[in-house]
């Protein structure tokens, strides 16, 4: 049982992109379960069938369809559907990502483009398709972008992948203000470590790379999905209305673990600190 009113997002239709798998796919089921409206879009129509039948119910069909946002005439079509289908769309969730990590020296432009190209050409599309129906239309709706706590504070060894969520953040950031008179909000969501099939492949291949991340951790796990799908939800609902360009971090602390000078000093031990403290004092003196 989750902690919302089951008829939170009652008649909203909301499109998630990359809504088949991952976070997007967990996204779409507590959505679904709040009685919205779902769409999701990804580029295997066979993993889209499969979603969609999971998430969907007889009375409460889960509506899909291919599209590859790169391509700004797929989104054309997508959107020209779900309107047909379901009726204008009320939530856009830009969830559709790709990441791999890699010495940056060692990437191709093509390796660049395919990082970029999905998450920052394939947001602007998608935010830009939908926007401009919305104040053609007269109505307003929100957008919810999925973004990253390294598009604050870059990464190494993940270059292509920051670059392209900090301008997805100023993204936000920009259309919350520009916006904002149409009845058009943005927020976002910045997720730490949270585990997908996907993602964890590539990000962390190997037990001692998936170790050190839970390191990193102050609270020494990862998020589990429904963490971050219950979070969403709040954030495209109507209670959630006067927050505008906001990014919510959803890490357990991690960020801030790896942002203070002397957070390292959680590793040391009794001994070592009663050494510390003994060398402050005759300093003192």
């Amino acid at each position: 049982m989750g902690p919302f009113s089951p008829d939170l997002l009652k008649g909203k239709v909301i499109l998630i992109t990359g809504g088949a798998t991952g976070l997007g796919r967990a996204m779409g089921e507590v959505f679904n379960a709040l009685g919205a409206r779902l769409a999701i879009a990804s580029r295997k129509e066979s993993i889209l069938k499969q979603a969609a039948e999971a998430m969907g119910t007889p009375s409460n069909p889960v509506f899909y369809k291919s599209c590859d946002v790169r391509d700004p005439l797929q989104i054309q079509a997508l959107v020209d559907d779900i309107e047909s289908q379901l009726g204008p769309i009320d939530v856009l969730v830009n969830n559709a990502a790709g990441n791999f990590i890699s010495r940056t020296e060692r990437l191709s432009p093509r390796a660049v483009d395919s990082v970029l190209n999905i998450v920052l050409h394939g947001t602007f599309y998608t935010t830009l398709e939908v926007g401009k129906r919305w104040i053609e239309q007269g109505k307003g709706g929100t957008m919810l972008n999925i973004v990253t706590t390294y598009a604050t504070t870059g990464s190494g060894y993940v270059v292509p992948s920051a670059a392209a969520k900090a301008g997805v953040l100023a993204l936000t950031k920009s259309l919350a203000v520009e916006w904002a008179k149409y009845g058009i909000r943005q927020v976002a969501i910045a997720p730490g470590p949270f585990p997908t099939t996907g993602a964890w492949s590539r990000l962390s291949p190997t037990p001692e790379l998936e170790a050190s991340m839970i390191e990193r951790v102050p609270l020494k796990r990862v998020g589990n999905k429904e963490e971050l799908a219950h979070l969403a939800a709040f954030l495209i609902s109507d209670y959630a209305a006067y927050m505008n360009g906001e990014v919510v971090t959803i890490d357990g602390g991690e960020w801030l673990q790896g942002a203070g000078q002397f957070n390292g000093l959680s590793e040391m031990t009794d001994e070592q600190w009663d050494t510390l403290a003994d060398l402050t004092r005759n300093g003192n003196k």
